[in-house]
């Protein structure tokens, strides 16, 4: 029930007296005089209702400011100094200089006078270690906290005909940008006619413009960051060509391999060798090819390894390669790659016979492996992505230590996080995307998002932890935050996810040692039923051996009754 309170008082009793008016005599300060004619005309309206605004009239106007367009502009700085008859660029020129130099008296002399100044500001350091970490050891508790992530920027295809992101790449010093690959996956889509080539590289900070455009031969299927220079990258085309950029020289490929000795169907996956030197790179694609290929010299590939499928019914299947993990903390010349069958197959490049090329096979999912990845904690296990599951592997098993279960939507592609050594996050067909921390909950995700109505189709981590960056099919890329708890190592966390899955690893070899030797046990059953049908006589045999049994009996029969007859007459 609402109370109210009224009160009243007379209006005189508000305010002020007013005692300071006088009354004053009537001035007349116009005459109107009537016209009769005019009157006739008009019709008198009583009573009669006339406004008057002692103030002047205004007009509302709205008035924006200029809008000013800000763009990213470097600088190139080269190498100075140097005399007009040396050239910086040549290494034997340079050295035989400053070999020169350094033999120079005055150059020794002005050496030593700027050595006592620069370590006298190098010895001031010796007050406060500015390297010193006051908290090393200590985990700070985010237990307690609810898990979550936000979103930061978001990156749209500029071209008018929406393409899909097939593919992320973080800049590999600090993820400062972007480089993301654009292209229609479908096969015979209406809008390949209609679509743009390009690709692009975004700065983080800067969501509205790309800094930079990559102009391939053919829509981008994959494209990675070198990971020891941040100025190359290289992509695999639509039409199955391998390119590599150089940022710094444009936005058209410094080499494009040739057409004759490159892939025959998309390029799928492409990614960097962690070898001696930083030119070295290997893809694959669905015609069962896996390609090696230098770089500097993009004319024919440096090695080559066809997937075959030995275990088939059909020897010397070809496989196409969807997926592929190249880890250095597996092995330099180790290799697994996930093809559209299905199945995951382990590789060595180096193998000591080209038979042992290919190793063991692991049948993995009912479609496509879409996604690939090693724990970057624990290299012997990975995980794998296809239809509707995720499946986590031992590589010294045949089968999934664990699995997650069904979902309504096909899972499109995952990731590990590099801080975390139980967490990794998944991508679905619905557009939504799931956090799993397997240090908390095994079956089911710690945090399920709906970042984007149409699917979600690839995504990417920061080395950082705590920035990922997903893709969705209308050319969408999100950037979000994941929360401390998720991006920061617990207590004791590396420590329990090891000896989870060595507990799954064994209770799975137990599981695979049983069945072998229930699937021994029915073979020895088998072969010794076998062994006894065969001592057995075939069925009309017997039947044909009963039969000639019964009629000699009755024929010995007949004949004692015919002896006996004869005996008695006698």
């Amino acid at each position: 029930m609402e109370i109210t309170t009224l009160y009243q008082k007379q209006r005189k009793e508000f305010g002020r007296s007013t005692h300071h008016f006088a009354s004053t005599e009537a001035t007349l300060l116009e005459p109107f005089l009537g016209d009769e004619r005019t009157r006739d005309v008009y019709v008198e309206r009583n009573p009669s209702h006339l406004e008057v605004q002692a103030i002047s009239e205004m007009s509302e106007h709205e008035v924006n400011t200029e809008r000013f367009t800000y763009l990213s502009v470097g600088m190139y700085h080269q190498e100075g100094g140097w005399p007009k008859d040396v050239d910086p660029t040549e290494k034997e020129q340079t050295s035989r200089y400053r070999k020169k130099v350094e033999k120079d008296e005055e150059y020794i002399r002005q050496v030593k006078a700027l050595g006592d100044a620069v370590e006298h500001s190098i010895m001031q350091n010796i007050a406060v270690d500015i390297y010193q970490d006051y908290f090393a050891g200590e985990y700070a508790d985010h237990s307690s906290e609810p898990p979550s992530a936000k979103t930061l920027s978001v990156f749209k295809d500029p071209n008018t005909v929406k393409r899909t992101v097939s593919k992320i790449s973080w800049y590999p010093d600090g993820g400062k940008k972007l480089a993301v690959a654009f292209a229609i996956m479908q096969f015979q889509d209406w809008r390949m006619e209609k679509m743009s080539n390009l690709s692009y590289i975004w700065d983080v900070n800067n969501p509205n413009f790309p800094e930079q455009e990559l102009v391939p031969s053919s829509p981008l299927c994959c494209l990675e960051y070198n990971p020891k220079d941040p100025h190359l990258l290289v992509g695999g085309s639509y039409n199955g060509l391998v390119s590599y950029w150089d940022t710094r020289k444009g936005a058209n490929p410094a080499e494009t391999s040739i057409i004759e000795n490159s892939h025959r169907d998309p390029v799928y996956d492409i990614t960097w060798l962690h070898g001696k030197n930083a030119y070295e790179c290997a893809s694959t694609s669905t015609d069962g090819q896996v390609l090696w290929w230098d770089i500097r010299k993009l004319g024919e590939p440096s090695d080559k390894l066809q997937l075959e499928d030995r275990a088939a019914n059909e020897p010397g299947r070809t496989m196409g390669g969807v997926s592929m993990e190249y880890s250095a903390a597996a092995g330099p010349t180790k290799f697994l790659v996930g093809t559209e069958q299905g199945k995951v197959i382990s590789c060595n490049r180096k193998a000591k016979n080209p038979s042992d090329r290919i190793g063991i096979v692991y049948e993995g999912h009912c479609g496509p492996v879409y996604a690939l990845q090693r724990n970057p904690f624990f290299p012997k296990y990975f995980m794998t992505i296809g239809d509707w599951t995720v499946r986590l592997w031992n590589e010294d098993l045949r089968s999934p230590i664990m699995t997650s279960k069904y979902f309504k939507n096909y899972v499109l592609d995952a990731t590990w996080s590099p801080t975390r050594p139980g967490v990794f996050i998944t991508t679905k067909m619905d557009g939504t995307l799931d956090v799993w921390d397997y240090f908390y909950k095994q079956n089911d995700p710690t945090l399920s998002l709906q970042v984007d109505d149409d699917g979600l189709f690839t995504v990417k981590m920061q080395d950082q932890g705590s920035l990922l960056a997903t893709g969705s099919v209308d050319g969408s890329v999100y950037m979000l935050e994941l929360c401390e708890g998720l991006a920061t190592m617990q207590q004791n966390e590396k420590q329990s996810v090891s000896q989870m899955l060595e507990r799954e690893s064994k209770r799975e070899k137990n599981l695979e040692a049983r069945a072998k030797e229930l699937r021994q046990k029915e073979k020895r059953q088998s072969e010794a039923n076998q062994d006894a049908e065969k001592s057995k006589a075939p069925w009309e045999e017997q039947v044909k051996s009963i039969e000639e049994e019964f009629w000699n009996t009755v024929h010995e029969q007949e004949k004692n009754e015919a002896a006996s007859a004869e005996n008695g007459y006698h």
